[in-house]
């Protein structure tokens, strides 16, 4: 992280960032990540999409923290104000606290957060009802499916504070109220906030330079007349 913030961002803003991001890979931005000198921000593996053909997930981090807990009740009312607070272009950031066997939520709570302009979810948890959230266009990357709910297991205990997720090349990765996140076929990255319009520039220009080179490769020129024009890719 860097210690300047940048000047809060509109929401108009917000919205054309991160339909720009929608055209990069996670593989470029982490490619500009390192040349910057952010080399860990990268998550972890085990994070996948409930399908392989789901859209990429974009989107300002929303992020909501809870606990393996055991407690009375029908229900969890600080998950319901939690995913209340959401808002568009924003993806739902789910810090489990090392829970395991336990979903955090479903479709019912999946197409609440999206009726409020939510853009998809990464869970370092679990899910349930992956068929009919695999058909509602919401995209979500999560750590394991499970048919047990969390009512009485699991509660949210804070959100839009920071949380850690689990790393590809770190063991955590903070991430922010506002950090964007970005995953598709490769994998998940986080891109703080204060970095966001530099790392897009420069993801967009190195999409740009590999248009070009494939373009060339599909002439017919060779790989080392390739890699002489344009240097390392």
């Amino acid at each position: 992280m860097t210690d300047t913030m940048p000047v809060p961002l509109t929401a108009k803003q917000k919205t054309d960032l991160r339909e720009r991001f929608l055209k990069v890979d996670t593989a470029n931005v982490a490619d500009v990540l390192d040349e910057l000198g952010h080399p860990d921000f990268g998550l972890a593996s085990s994070f996948w999409p409930i399908r392989e053909s789901q859209n990429k997930l974009a989107g300002w981090a929303y992020t909501i923290r809870g606990q393996m807990t055991p407690y009375a009740g029908t229900g969890d009312p600080a998950k319901m104000k939690a995913v209340a607070g959401l808002s568009d272009g924003q993806i739902s950031v789910w810090s489990g606290g090392g829970a395991s066997g336990v979903c955090f939520f479903g479709e019912l709570i999946a197409r609440g957060m999206q009726h409020r302009g939510c853009v998809g979810a990464l869970i370092d948890g679990g899910i349930r009802d992956i068929e009919w959230i695999a058909q509602m266009n919401f995209p979500v990357f999560t750590q394991y499916r499970s048919p047990v709910q969390s009512i009485g297991r699991w509660g949210v205990n804070a959100w839009q504070v920071p949380v850690y997720l689990p790393g590809a090349t770190a063991e955590r990765v903070q991430v922010r109220p506002d950090d964007f996140i970005l995953a598709d076929f490769d994998g998940a990255i986080v891109i703080p906030l204060e970095l966001v319009e530099t790392v897009l520039e420069r993801s967009e220009a190195l999409t740009r330079k590999e248009v070009a080179i494939r373009e060339d490769l599909d002439k017919g020129m060779g790989l080392p007349e390739v890699l002489e024009k344009y240097g390392h890719v």
